[in-house]
């Protein structure tokens, strides 16, 4: 049965965590420890109605106030941290030896970077910019209004590279540059694509209508970009599908945190079990954002809406490799009947078209899944040779 996206569900959290408590373990988990320092809300969750309606507390040195995401999977790949700066605010300069990837939910502002102090970047963002700090690099940001306060969510590599090296004072300290992650006038917007839709570029001042390309491996005429920004191992691709479509089902590792950048009707289905017992439910729309926070976690997206869905999507993956794409194992676009990790639609269980079928009948939007789905009840006007 699905559960509703106010309801913390026990079985998805069994099947993420340990069994047993880590007991003496946990109190000398440096990541965590860092956490309690920074004395912000830890939100420990993986589906968000709305992150700019998130409650946040001081946070003074990121220039405002904020809040900390975990996934509920004690095998953290990475966290989120989303983060108010007040009007006319301004963070702390700060470098550090992990990764940081952000999207502006809200407002504007600037943020400059620098390995090099007599030599600054300094770039505009707004709502809808995504841009990755190179690893260890300084930065600052600023809030451009005086009158409006500016938010963002970062999606770091903290986690794990705190308990790796559980020396924060070499986290936050060490003065050595990575100059291959970094180069001068990297964030004007530019970039380049390879292999057809992969964009590389430090900077993207308007994810929420940057030109993406065709993928049909993915299913109903969605389209796509990888995104490979600072030479990061945090990576991302922005979808997007048709109205009256969803995407296939598959799974991969945990952490992806998709953020939706437009849609005002959709839903995620999230689950572990083969039987689907433990299926979850989550309602999304602009401002929402689901995490993926199991490595089995089976998740499809549903457009149910009257406009079109597009998300972001922040991850931990590999640079150059674009998983859960590249790399040696079959991918989450490759069938489960060929070693992969997807479920194709002549696969799926009736059951989840009757119910977005369901869903489009409370919007009056037209299912056009009839190309995929023989039972659907709607047209066929929507193939897989859509290309922007």
């Amino acid at each position: 049965m699905a559960t509703s996206a106010g309801t913390q569900d026990s079985r998805m959290l069994r099947a993420a965590e340990p069994a047993e408590p880590l007991g003496d373990f946990e109190v000398d988990d440096p990541y965590m420890a860092w956490v309690r320092e920074q004395g912000v809300p830890l939100i420990v969750e993986y589906a968000f109605e709305n992150l700019n309606a998130l409650e946040l507390s001081p946070w003074e040195p990121k220039g405002g106030s904020g809040a900390i995401i975990n996934i509920p999977n004690r095998l953290l790949p990475n966290d989120a941290h989303v983060v108010e700066i007040a009007p006319g605010g301004k963070s702390e300069p700060v470098h550090h030896m992990y990764e940081t990837q952000m999207y502006v939910l809200s407002g504007r502002g600037a943020t400059s970077i620098w390995v090099d102090e007599s030599r600054k970047q300094t770039f505009e963002w707004k709502a809808g910019s995504v841009f990755a700090i190179p690893l260890n690099a300084w930065y600052q940001l600023f809030n451009g209004s005086g009158a409006e306060p500016a938010r963002y969510i970062a999606v770091t590599s903290a986690p794990p590279i705190m308990r790796l090296y559980r020396d924060n004072h070499f986290i936050f300290n060490l003065p050595y540059v990575f100059s291959n992650r970094y180069a001068d006038d990297s964030y004007n917007g530019s970039g380049k694509l390879y292999n057809g839709r992969v964009w590389e570029s430090n900077f993207i001042p308007n994810a929420d209508n940057m030109p993406l390309y065709g993928m049909p491996l993915r299913g109903a005429g969605g389209i796509n970009a990888q995104l490979e920004m600072a030479k990061n191992s945090i990576t991302a691709h922005i979808s997007e599908f048709p109205v009256g479509t969803y995407k296939k089902a598959h799974h991969h590792g945990p952490g992806a945190h998709l953020i939706i950048l437009s849609g005002d009707a959709g839903f995620s289905l999230l689950w572990n079990e083969d039987d689907r017992s433990d299926m979850r439910k989550v309602d999304w729309k602009k401002g929402s954002m689901v995490v993926v926070p199991s490595e089995r976690t089976f998740h499809q997206h549903f457009n149910a809406g009257t406009k079109r869905a597009r998300y972001l999507a922040l991850r931990q993956g590999e640079h150059g490799l674009v998983p859960p794409y590249g790399g040696s194992r079959p991918g989450a676009d490759v069938s489960m009947k060929s070693g992969g990790r997807q479920i194709e639609y002549e696969d799926e269980a009736r059951e989840i078209h009757d119910l977005f079928e369901a869903e489009l009948a409370k919007t009056g939007a037209i299912c056009h899944m009839k190309n995929f789905i023989p039972y659907c009840t709607g047209d066929a006007s929507v193939t897989n040779e859509r290309e922007t």
